[in-house]
C-alpha cells in the first residue's frame, strides 16, 4: 500500500488542543485505489480525521491503523537516538583506553621500583654510570608523565560525553511520546475517474496542544497601547514547521450534554458528631500584598539614543493578524508564520494592538498600606473579545509592574493596575488613643482618631480615591459609632468601608479625619481589635 508523501500545511490551534492538517500529493491510476497518509501522533484522536483534496477522484472511506515500528518514526527522535548510542559507544571507548593506561602505569610503578634497588646496587659496585641511571630514571618519569596526561585528558573527555548524554536524554524526555516507535496511518479508500495526480488533505485533532493570552500594557499620557500576543506551546509528538497557523477562540469538546437540574432538598441539620481531639488552628491576619515596582521618575534619554536622521521617519508599525469572526469564537492569523516545535517550547505570535483611551486616577487604602497605586479606566471600543492573560505594565518606555487582565468583552468597561506611583504620597497617623476601664454596671469604651494626609507632587492635578473602613460590630454586646468625619466621605458601605474621592492641585496636601469609638459590655472579651 503506497505511502502518500505529504507535510504539515495549516494549524488551528484552540485554548486547550489543535487541530492540524497535512497535505500530499501522488499520482494514481484508474479504479480503486487504497493508500496511507503519515506517520501521525500517536495522541490524535481517530475520530477526528478528516479527508479533502482535489483531482479526479472521490473519497469512499477512511480508517486510522496503527503501525508498529523498530525504530520511532520522528525524524528527530530517531537522530537523537542514534547520536545518544554513538555517544555510549564513545564512553566505552574512553573506558577502555583508560583501562590499558592504568594497566601501563602500574607496570611503569612496578619496574621503576623494581630496577629502583637494582641500580643502587650496581651504583655501589661500581657496575653501572650514574649517566644510564639518569637516562633510565627520564625514561620512566617521562612515560608515567605521559600515561598521566592520558588519563586525565579522557576524564575529561568522560565529563564532555556524559554531560552531552543528559542532555539528549532530557530532549527525549521533552518530547514524550516520541520516543516510542509506533505512529497512526490513515488509510483512505479512493475511486480515481481518470490517471492523474490526486492532492489530499488530511486533518485530525490533537492534545496537548494550546494558546494563552499575554499582554503589554504601555501608558503614555492618557493613551493606553494594548498588544496581545498569543503564547502557542504543544507537546503532541510531532513539531509544526512554519506554516499556515490560526489561533481560535472556540473551546472544542469532546462530550457536550444539555444540563439538567437535580431535585433540591432541604432537611433538619444533623449536628456531626464531637471530635475525640481538638485541634487549635492558628493563623495571622492576611497580609498586604506584595508590592508592584515603584513607578520610575521619567530618564531624560541622550543625544546618543537621538539621530537627527530619522526624525523625518514614521514609528515602525508592529503587523497584526487577521481576523474571521464566528457565531461565538474568532479566529486569528498572525501575520508572520510561525514554527513550533513539539518540546513545550513557547512561541509567540502577535495577534492585535490596540490603542484605547484612559480616565487616570490613583487609588491609596492608608489603613493597610501607604503605596499609591495608580489606576486607568479603560473601554474596550473594539469588536474584539480579548481572554484573560498577564500582563506587562509600561509607561511609556520604562516596565513598572505586572497585573492581570480578566476577560475583556466589547464595550465594556475594565479597570487595570498600572503599578506604583511614589509622586503621590500618604500618611495616616494615630492622633488619639483612650481606653476606659468598665466599673460596676458600666462598659468599657475605646476611643481612636487618625489623621491621613495625601500630598501631590506630580507636577500635575491628580484624582485619588482613598479608602479607608469603621469597624463593624457582630454582636449585640459591642457598639460602635463614629465621632469625627472629616471631611464627609463620599461613598459608605455596610461593611464599614469608607471612600473619599479627593482632586488634588499640584504641590497642594489634603488631610482626611477618622474618629470612632467602640463600647463593650461588661465582662465581653472582644476579639478582632486592631489600631
Amino acid at each position: 500500500m503506497p505511502v502518500v508523501e505529504n507535510s504539515i500545511v495549516a494549524v488551528t490551534v484552540y485554548p486547550t488542543q489543535a487541530r492540524v492538517t497535512r497535505r500530499g500529493r501522488d499520482t494514481l491510476a484508474a479504479g480503486e485505489q487504497t493508500v496511507e497518509v503519515g506517520p501521525l501522533p500517536l495522541s490524535m484522536d481517530p475520530d477526528s480525521i478528516r479527508v479533502s483534496g482535489r483531482g479526479p477522484a472521490t473519497v469512499l472511506g477512511v480508517d486510522v491503523v496503527l503501525r508498529r515500528h523498530a525504530v520511532p518514526s520522528d525524524g528527530t527522535v530517531t537522530t537523537v537516538q542514534q547520536e545518544r548510542r554513538a555517544l555510549t559507544d564513545e564512553l566505552a571507548e574512553i573506558g577502555d583506553t583508560e583501562t590499558v593506561l592504568r594497566q601501563r602505569q602500574a607496570f611503569l610503578t612496578a619496574l621503576a621500583e623494581r630496577a629502583g634497588g637494582t641500580y643502587a646496587r650496581a651504583l655501589a659496585t661500581g657496575e653501572a654510570a650514574p649517566d644510564t641511571v639518569a637516562a633510565f630514571t627520564t625514561t620512566i618519569g617521562g612515560e608515567l608523565t605521559s600515561v598521566l596526561a592520558g588519563i586525565r585528558q579522557l576524564q575529561h573527555r568522560r565529563t564532555q560525553v556524559t554531560d552531552r548524554i543528559s542532555a539528549l536524554d532530557r530532549q527525549l524526555a521533552d518530547v514524550g511520546e516520541l520516543r516510542e516507535p509506533d505512529a497512526r496511518y490513515a488509510v483512505v479508500a479512493l475511486a480515481v475517474s481518470a490517471p492523474g495526480q490526486v492532492e489530499l488533505d488530511v486533518s485530525y485533532q490533537v492534545p496537548d496542544a494550546g494558546w494563552r493570552s499575554t499582554y503589554d500594557v504601555r501608558l503614555t499620557g492618557e493613551t493606553l497601547r494594548l498588544t496581545w500576543f498569543g503564547l502557542v506551546e504543544q507537546r503532541t509528538g510531532e513539531d509544526w514547521p512554519e506554516c499556515e497557523l490560526a489561533l481560535s477562540t472556540a473551546r472544542p469538546s469532546g462530550v457536550v450534554a444539555i444540563p439538567e437540574l437535580d431535585p433540591w432538598y432541604l432537611d433538619l441539620l444533623m449536628p456531626p458528631p464531637p471530635p475525640m481531639q481538638a485541634f487549635a488552628a492558628y493563623g495571622g491576619a492576611p497580609g498586604a500584598p506584595a508590592p508592584a515596582a515603584a513607578m520610575p521618575q521619567p530618564v531624560a534619554r541622550g543625544r546618543m539614543l537621538h539621530d537627527e536622521e530619522f526624525d523625518g521617519f514614521s514609528p515602525i508599525e508592529v503587523a497584526q493578524a487577521t481576523v474571521q469572526e464566528g457565531p461565538v469564537a474568532a479566529t486569528y492569523r498572525p501575520a508572520r508564520v510561525v514554527a513550533v516545535p513539539a518540546d513545550g517550547t513557547t512561541s509567540r505570535a502577535t495577534v492585535l494592538v490596540l490603542d484605547l483611551a484612559a480616565q487616570l486616577d490613583h487609588v491609596a487604602a492608608p489603613a493597610r498600606s501607604t503605596d499609591v497605586h495608580l489606576r486607568a479606566v479603560v473601554t474596550n471600543t473594539s469588536q474584539h473579545t480579548l481572554p484573560p492573560g498577564s500582563a506587562a505594565v509600561f509607561h511609556e518606555a520604562d516596565f513598572v509592574s505586572k497585573t492581570a487582565l480578566s476577560a475583556w468583552a466589547p464595550g465594556e468597561e475594565l479597570e487595570l493596575a498600572l503599578g506604583l506611583d511614589d509622586r503621590v504620597r500618604v500618611e495616616r497617623e494615630l492622633t488619639r488613643r483612650t481606653a476606659t476601664r468598665a466599673t460596676l454596671g458600666s462598659s468599657r469604651r475605646r476611643e481612636v482618631e487618625y489623621r491621613t494626609t495625601v500630598g501631590n507632587y506630580t507636577g500635575r492635578p491628580v484624582r485619588i480615591t482613598v479608602l479607608d473602613q469603621l469597624p463593624v460590630s457582630r454582636h449585640d454586646t459591642i457598639t460602635v459609632k463614629e465621632a469625627l468625619l472629616e471631611p464627609p466621605p463620599a461613598e459608605r458601605t455596610d461593611l464599614g468601608v469608607l471612600t473619599w474621592r479627593l482632586v488634588i492641585a499640584e504641590g497642594q496636601t489634603q488631610t482626611i479625619r477618622l474618629g470612632y469609638r467602640v463600647d463593650t459590655a461588661k465582662g465581653v472579651q472582644m476579639s478582632g481589635w486592631r489600631e
